[in-house]
């Protein structure tokens, strides 16, 4: 398989209403709105036959348009939610796309939480998806920091761990050092890729056949707290890593509250 024979799409979502880092998607990074950088990349890898944001809100949409995105309709209100699951505004607007005659045979979320994802992060991921050829999905992770065999569920006073050694004879997992544990992958939220056809007819994003994409460096650093945007402008003032450099001026317009 070539690249040539595959057309695929961005899926960049960015609702409103974000309730730990209020205006999270367009609160400036830089100079520039959280959104601006994976936007950025993901014209940079020249992949994708069209970059579209998924948003609810009207000000979130002028920010994706200047920076090069599409948004050719709103998302609705009931998939805009805190707790809405992705499948609901992946099916949606892949179901809108296909009526307006944007249809393609795959689709990577790109979440703007990780500005640090660039256009190579991207480039690499599509190249190891084709090559391999059967897998459904592709899904960004890295090595866990906290092993889930040292994590507990707490019932009625009582502690149970969530991971156990398969040998009872053997010493606990909880009381062997990291290093020791099997190694146990967590994922990021730099980019997923999917055949299209999963959400349109099967109602999943990913599939059964999901292969492995390792993220290197801060590629998928993702910014989901106050003390995450601290750290990520750290890592940009010490430059330990650097964003999507970006070369058209700043959105130009004071934005309120979206």
């Amino acid at each position: 398989m070539t690249q040539r024979n595959y057309k695929c799409i961005a899926l960049v979502p960015a609702r409103s209403g974000s309730k730990r880092i209020k205006d999270k998607n367009i609160r400036l990074l830089a100079g520039h709105p959280l959104l601006a950088y994976t936007i950025t990349s993901a014209l940079r890898s020249r992949i994708f036959s069209h970059i579209v944001v998924s948003t609810d809100s009207l000000k979130i949409a002028d920010v994706a348009k200047y920076y090069g995105a599409r948004v050719p309709f709103l998302r609705p209100v009931e998939f805009a939610s805190d707790r809405s699951p992705d499948i609901e505004w992946v099916r949606y607007t892949l179901e809108r796309l296909k009526e307006l005659g944007t249809a393609c045979g795959f689709f990577s979320i790109l979440r703007p939480t990780s500005p640090f994802r660039r256009a190579e992060t991207i480039k690499r991921a599509w190249k190891e998806f084709l090559k391999d050829g059967k897998a459904d999905s592709l899904r960004a992770i890295e090595k866990c920091r906290e092993h889930p065999a040292k994590m507990w569920i707490v019932d009625n006073k009582r502690m149970y761990p969530v991971m156990k050694n398969p040998n009872p004879q053997a010493t606990p997992w909880h009381s062997m050092p990291y290093q020791a544990l099997p190694e146990v992958y967590t994922q990021n939220a730099s980019l997923e890729i999917a055949q299209t056809s999963l959400p349109l007819q099967n109602n999943s994003i990913s599939g059964q056949n999901i292969m492995p994409f390792f993220t290197k460096g801060f590629e998928g650093y993702d910014i989901n707290e106050e003390k995450d945007w601290v750290y990520a402008e750290y890592l940009i003032k010490t430059r330990k890593s650097f964003l999507p450099k970006i070369k058209i001026k700043p959105y130009p317009k004071i934005y309120e509250a979206t």
